[in-house]
């Protein structure tokens, strides 16, 4: 294969690499604890033998492929610097990101699928027909659903190809949308304009408790140091099923929980308003294709149904937690609400910033060992804006690289049974946390249990969150002069109701 500079032609077929690109010659031995070359700004075997300078990962390229690469082997520098959108280089959405959302506008209430580039929003079903290649040409319908789940469901491939479309669309060398001024017209909305929606039907959600230091920490506060870790932690990713029917986009505002509580250990529970209202910082994936009902997804092949990933805030009632947990889990204390993010942003625009995952000691049993251990370089924060400040503050800085068990191997235990995960299915983190204080994903840590006040600014102080309290969560991956981000993740506290 010849590699294609700029996109001349482009529109009249994409370009098969015909040998595929095994994963041995794309990923590192899972021991040599380094970032992975290759996909880390390497680009693709052809554009190292080109000689190109790597500005880029190639687009398209995934980390692995059934019978050849679907991809457009042009240099991603190339067409950013050539791109007839000028995204200021801290925009979360350039045209390395290009995540997918579904929105609405007042003028056209219909919800519809759109990619976030710079600061405007290309509908998807204004150019599904340009979808012509060969994983996506029986299939452009998916662009004009209001939901993400028909795209999803059609796996990596389809992916590819619709990314690679994509980023040619955008490039200042292809004509179709350059050169059409009526195209352009239908086709951007500025995001300004635009109303966000949940971007899938999110039939289930699972959410994990994956990050060694948050378990800890938990663990210390509630049990003490030599207790800190349940035994079952370094063995399994451990998670519960939550309440889909709660999960909200980003913006909508969360009513502060009422339940039982049971304060005082000498006294009969109470039934009231939260007290102990609490955020913890999350990150989740959307499952893309799913298995059949009885067949296990085997972790060499779990990348393969992760879609894409979002911010999520996994608001919790820590006093209404503390009395209901014994023995199911939580229930009330979590089921009011969930925030996550908009866009999507997918695994291929991820890739770059793919960073070796901490060393899993004991070594985890058999249907859980990834010869591929990779976790992602993503800077994480969260700040709060208390009623009536002006600018919100920032009370942690984390990252997802601190995440002890992996998204695939999330997948892989919840599908060991044979349960079926289905396209738009959701499987959260678990709460973020990192070695230092202020990398701590919740309230309950960044207070140490209420025993410490957080500084919020204004000479204001908080252990847990007040009406009127708005939480945003940012996040994003830092390149060579650009970022890969997700946009905001952002809900306001409202009042309790009155009870019954």
């Amino acid at each position: 294969m010849q590699p294609v500079k700029g996109g001349p032609g482009f529109t009249e077929g994409f370009i098969k690499q015909e040998e595929p690109v095994s994963r041995q010659e794309q990923l590192p031995a899972a021991d040599s604890r380094k970032p992975l070359a290759l996909i880390n700004r390497g680009g693709c075997q052809q554009e190292q033998a080109e000689g190109w300078d790597g500005d880029g990962a190639a687009i398209g390229l995934g980390p692995r492929t059934e019978g050849g690469i679907w991809c457009f082997c042009a240099p991603l520098g190339d067409i950013w610097r050539g791109s007839s959108f000028q995204v200021d280089k801290d925009s979360d959405f350039p045209l390395q990101n290009l995540p997918y959302g579904v929105f609405s506008t007042k003028e056209e209430p219909r919800h519809r699928i759109g990619v976030a580039i710079g600061d405007q929003i290309l509908d998807l079903s204004v150019i599904k027909h340009l979808f012509n290649g060969p994983a996506l040409a029986k299939h452009q319908h998916v662009f004009d659903q209001p939901t993400l789940n028909a795209f999803m469901g059609l796996g990596p491939a389809a992916w590819r190809e619709a990314r690679a479309l994509l980023q040619a669309l955008l490039s200042a060398t292809e004509p179709t949308l350059r050169d059409n001024a009526g195209l352009r017209k239908r086709a951007f909305v500025p995001q300004a304009s635009a109303t966000m929606h949940l971007p899938a039907h999110i039939g289930d959600y699972t959410d994990f408790y994956s990050s060694r230091q948050h378990a800890t920490n938990v663990g210390i506060m509630f049990r003490g140091k030599e207790n800190a870790l349940m035994p079952n932690w370094l063995h399994l990713p451990v998670g519960y099923h939550g309440r889909a029917s709660s999960v909200v986009v980003s913006g909508t505002p969360i009513r502060r929980p009422v339940g039982q509580m049971k304060p005082d250990n000498d006294k009969p529970p109470v039934f009231g308003a939260c007290k102990r209202l609490d955020i913890e910082l999350e990150m989740a994936f959307f499952v893309g294709p799913g298995n059949k009902y009885g067949e296990p997804i085997p972790i060499s092949r779990a990348h393969e149904h992760i879609f894409g990933m979002v911010l999520m805030n996994d608001w919790s009632a820590r006093d209404i937690q503390k009395w209901e947990y014994v023995p199911l889990g939580p229930f009330l204390s979590k089921s009011f609400g969930t925030t996550i993010s908009p866009w999507v942003v997918t695994m291929e625009a991820l890739m770059p910033f793919v960073l070796p995952n901490p060393v899993q000691d004991p070594k985890p049993l058999p249907y859980l060992r990834d010869e591929e251990p990779y976790t992602f370089d993503i800077n994480l924060f969260v700040a709060i804006k208390g009623e009536g400040m002006s600018t919100p503050t920032t009370i942690c800085r984390s990252n997802f690289k601190h995440m002890y068990w992996t998204m695939k191997q999330q997948l892989a235990h919840h599908s060991i049974n044979g349960c079926n995960l289905r396209p738009g299915d959701l499987l959260a983190s678990g709460t973020i946390s990192g070695p230092e204080p202020e990398s701590f994903g919740s309230m309950l840590e960044l207070s140490w249990n209420g025993t410490k006040e957080i500084p919020i600014g204004s000479g204001q102080s908080r252990k847990f969150l007040q009406d009127g309290d708005e939480i945003i969560l940012t996040g994003y991956c830092q390149g060579s002069g650009y970022r890969v981000g997700f946009g905001q993740c952002s809900g306001k506290i409202l009042p309790a109701v009155s009870g019954p």
